[in-house]
Order: structure tokens, then sequence, then C-alpha cells
């Protein structure tokens, strides 16, 4: 019995590591075919400016949200900390070295992994289920240049301005709670950011974001390219878009300011 047990789960695991190489092949393939179509971006440009808003415009309400609410929390906690020290003064260097350079980018990656994400997962599994992909090849049509580089192109357009907004609201709310809740002065708080300030802190954060663009566009559309089984299909999808892009978002996170801060 226990020799039976053994052999049943020594082939159910090498059944999940030939599919997840399998997967991982296919997912290499989809991504070379992505970016070999980014040529192409002229022929589509509509398409690239609908993304362009999707992504973009549209998610503007949601980063600013996120932003807004972490640098007034970050303020307030860091500032309580700070004030134990005699140290309060610190306060806006403190806050914009977090904000920019992990804060900002990594919770704009996190919105848009649910928000842009997720609608590339359920708009291309609906379209893969209801065989709208294979009426575009029957065509003539190469659906990865038709569907997937618009998306890639916008978001890596898009994710750029965003991240800039995501550390503007972010420094803007945590100088409004330095200001009304820990009482200093604004000139003292802003004084503590510009001047302290090294190109590799913008390099570290504004670098994450076509890193981010890439890993949301390109995970989100492969699973919905891959979604099989009908409407349950397309939620296994979206779903599994959202997690594994989010989850690839906060280590591509720790590896860029890794590889940054050891280099500049």
């Amino acid at each position: 019995m226990p020799l039976l047990f053994i052999r049943s789960l020594e082939k159910r695991l090498n059944l999940q590591l030939k599919d997840f190489f399998l997967t991982m092949q296919e997912f290499f393939l989809f991504s070379l075919r992505t970016f070999m179509a980014i040529p192409k971006t002229i022929r589509y440009w509509r398409d690239v400016l609908d993304q362009a808003t999707i992504c973009g415009t549209d998610s503007i309400p949601i980063v600013l949200v996120s932003a807004i609410s972490i640098g007034a929390l970050l303020a307030i906690e860091v500032g309580n900390l700070l004030e134990d020290f005699g140290a309060k003064t610190m306060l806006g260097r403190s806050t914009a070295l977090s904000v920019i350079r992990e804060l900002g980018p990594l919770l704009m990656g996190l919105m848009l992994s649910a928000r842009f994400g997720s609608r590339n997962g359920a708009e291309l599994g609906a379209m893969q289920i209801s065989e709208q992909i294979d009426a575009l090849r029957a065509f003539g049509t190469d659906p990865i240049a038709k569907l997937v580089m618009p998306r890639l192109v916008a978001a890596l357009i898009m994710f750029l301005p965003l991240t800039a907004l995501s550390d503007f609201a972010g420094l803007q709310s945590a100088a409004y709670m330095a200001e009304h809740y820990h009482r200093i002065d604004p000139g003292i708080f802003w004084n503590a950011v510009y001047p302290r300030l090294a190109p590799k802190d913008f390099v570290v954060g504004f670098l994450k974001a076509p890193v981010f663009a890439v890993i949301i566009t390109l995970v989100s559309s492969f699973n919905g390219f891959s979604a099989r089984g009908g409407t349950a299909g397309v939620g296994r999808a979206t779903i599994k878009g959202i997690v594994v892009s989010s989850g690839l978002v906060l280590i591509a996170n720790f590896y860029v300011s890794k590889i940054v801060l050891e280099n500049m």
C-alpha cells in the first residue's frame, strides 16, 4: 500500500512538472511573438490609443486613492516613530524615499494588476471561449499583434506617468499630514525632501514601471489566451492572471531595487 501511494505521488509530481515546463515554454514563445509584433504598432495605433485610455486615464482614480491613503498613513506612522527619537524633521526624507523608491511604483503595479490585468484576462478569455481569436486567425490576422501587442505598448507608455502621479499624490498627502497632524512646517518637510534625493532614487522607482507593465500585460494576456472550459474557465484564467502577476510584481520590485541600489 505505501509503495502504491509513493508511485502515485511520483506520477502526479512528474505530470505537474511536465505541465509547468510546458507552460513556461508556451509563455516564452507567446512573449517573444508579442515583442516581435511591436514594429506593427503604427498599423494598430487606434488599438494602442484605446488600451492607453483603459490602462492610463481610466486607472487614475484608483491610483490616486491608493497613493493618497498610503502616503498619509506612512506620514502618521513614521512621524510617530521619529518623534520618539526627537527626529521629526526627518519625516520628509523618510517619506520621500519610501514613496519614490518603493510604495509609489509598487501600489501602482498592484492596483493595475488587479484592474488592467483582470480586464485583459476576462476579455481575452471570453474571446478565446467564443472562438473570436480563431476567427481572427481564419481571416489572416495575427491575434497577438492585434490583441496583445497594443496592450503591451499602451502599458509601457502609460505606467511611467501613472508612477509619477502615484509618487506626487503620496508625497502631497504625506506633507498634508505632516503639517496638520504632526505640526511640522511645510518648509521643513520639503527642505528635507528635495536636497536629499539622488538620481538613483528616481531610477529605482521609474525603472519598475516598464518591468511591471511587461509582467502584468503578458501574464494576464497569456492566461486569457489559455482559457478553456466555458465561463468558469474564463473566471479561472482571470483569477490566475491576477494572482501570478501580483506575485511576480512583488518579486520584481525586490530585485529591481536590489540590483539598482547595489550598482549605482
